[in-house]
């Protein structure tokens, strides 16, 4: 049997850390929102003293590796990083979250997930004069997150396959038996397939990509990466769900690809969220601010699309559908589950 001063004293010191606690969660919120010409170098200074920041990503490892390391050279911080896809980090925040824990600093991915993760109460709110640069339909109204980078999806195709002059003009001309054989998606774009069957009407746009599946068997790959290889290596002669800046990185280092665009663009954004219970609160904000501002130009020279408004776009007069990040759950899945139905590829 424990005492009753022991049970006392036990009882004290919890409420004592469950006091600090909130203390600490309440000044968190509190820099987070107090945007002023000074929290910056304060930042700094504090990010500095907390030595690291735990960020979760999907941007490929290659290209985090440039950040990081601009990052660190900046301010001296360690940038910890755990890459996995969309859905994978999603379901370790999730997760984690489940068991009590809050590992993550910050966190970087597609914009639905991330809407995700703000109604889960993961996501801390952020007031920062940086956000008013970037384009207005990109930014959500209740800054729990940013906008990082735009992706968008376009159509690859191996120069060495595909002439420039035989490319298709628009999705019904995917019709033609000459593609049989010759595409590739990418199996989880269900998002792309849903705005363009949104674009063209629920009846039409599902009939004639039905019939493009069917008629011409495209081929399922899992991995956006993936499939620009296997455009690259010819495997893919033709594929209509790869990231721009995929392509244009390969293009730099030679390899016989190309892109171009079918109107409509669907596109969505990747974002950037700081934890609502950051371990290293100075330097989640302060990553996240360097994020949104000082990694685009470095971004832009990878290639990515910037959400910045004053960044010129290689994109600029296309028709971009973005998706929207407010989609409901329930409509994500159906999407989904339309998608799946349709690569079964029945006749």
């Amino acid at each position: 049997m424990y005492s009753s001063n022991l049970i006392r004293t036990v009882g004290a010191v919890t409420l004592g850390l469950l006091l600090q606690t909130a203390a600490l969660a309440q000044s968190f919120s509190e820099l987070a929102s107090a945007d002023s010409p000074s929290r910056h170098q304060r930042l700094v200074e504090a990010a500095k003293k907390e030595g690291s920041v735990n960020f979760y990503t999907s941007i490929p490892e290659k290209d985090m590796s440039v950040l990081s390391a601009d990052f660190e050279k900046r301010y001296g911080i360690r940038v910890s990083v755990w890459r996995a896809s969309t859905v994978k980090v999603l379901q370790r925040l999730v997760a984690e979250k489940q068991a009590k824990r809050w590992d993550f600093d910050a966190v970087d991915i597609s914009s639905p997930e991330l809407e995700a993760l703000y109604q889960e109460k993961l996501l801390q709110e952020v007031n920062s004069g940086l956000q008013k640069e970037l384009m207005e339909e990109t930014m959500p109204s209740h800054r729990g997150w940013a906008p990082q980078f735009i992706s968008v999806f376009v159509q690859a195709y191996n120069t060495g396959k595909v002439k420039k002059e035989d490319l298709p003009k628009t999705y019904a001309d995917l019709l033609d038996p000459k593609w049989k054989g010759q595409l590739g998606v990418e199996v989880n774009d269900s998002d792309w397939y849903c705005g363009q069957v949104s674009y063209l009407g629920q009846e039409k746009g599902s009939k004639l990509f039905s019939e493009i599946a069917n008629r011409n068997k495209w081929s399922l790959r899992t991995g956006h990466s993936l499939l620009a290889n296997l455009v690259s290596s010819g495997e893919v002669p033709l594929a209509l769900t790869t990231y721009s800046y995929m392509i244009e990185q390969a293009k730099q280092k030679g390899a016989p690809v190309d892109w171009f665009a079918i109107n409509p663009v669907v596109g969505r954004t990747n974002g950037i969220g700081v934890s609502r219970n950051p371990p290293h609160p100075n330097a989640a904000l302060l990553f996240y601010e360097y994020m949104i501002s000082d990694a685009q130009l470095l971004m832009q020279k990878m290639h990515y699309i910037s959400p910045v408004k004053k960044l010129a776009s290689p994109l600029r007069g296309a028709k971009i559908q973005f998706i929207d990040p407010l989609t409901e759950r329930a409509e994500i899945e159906r999407c989904d589950a339309a998608f799946a139905e349709l690569n079964k590829f029945k006749n």
